[in-house]
């Protein structure tokens, strides 16, 4: 497995709208876009930092991880994300070393990119995801 980068740091808000005030109002970030993935539940914004992103997270529904993360824990810090060169064997390999693993497949993520999750009870308290953009 190879780790190409840190990709984002997701970042689970209860108002995007609200949150933009201090990424692009007052830190100056640019917003590269918003998009909701409906089968996650969840309404991304992305905002690039050099050769990485911040990415906002907000629940769609009541019953979704974000809204059960907010609710758990409250706002703050929710994955990071490493962009891997081929998630299929990152996930072969990572199980193969004793990893949890909370996706065994990849899924589709925001922007098209495949993401799978680690179980935070194997990386030290972390939710880690690691996507893969062709």
């Amino acid at each position: 497995m190879k780790v190409l980068k840190l990709d984002h740091i997701g970042i689970a808000v209860n108002s995007i709208e609200e949150c933009k005030k201090l990424y692009a109002d007052i830190l100056g970030l640019l917003h590269a876009g918003s998009e909701t993935v409906a089968e996650q539940k969840v309404t991304t914004a992305f905002f690039p930092v050099g050769d990485t992103e911040i990415e906002l997270l907000e629940s769609t529904a009541p019953d979704g991880p974000i809204a059960k993360y907010l609710e758990k824990k409250g706002e703050g810090v929710q994955h990071l994300a490493f962009r891997v060169d081929n998630i299929e064997a990152a996930l072969a390999e990572l199980k193969a070393k004793g990893i949890k693993l909370i996706d065994e497949v990849p899924r589709r993520g925001a922007g098209g990119a495949k993401i799978a999750f680690l179980h935070p009870k194997s990386t030290f308290g972390v939710l880690v995801e690691i996507s893969q953009r062709d």
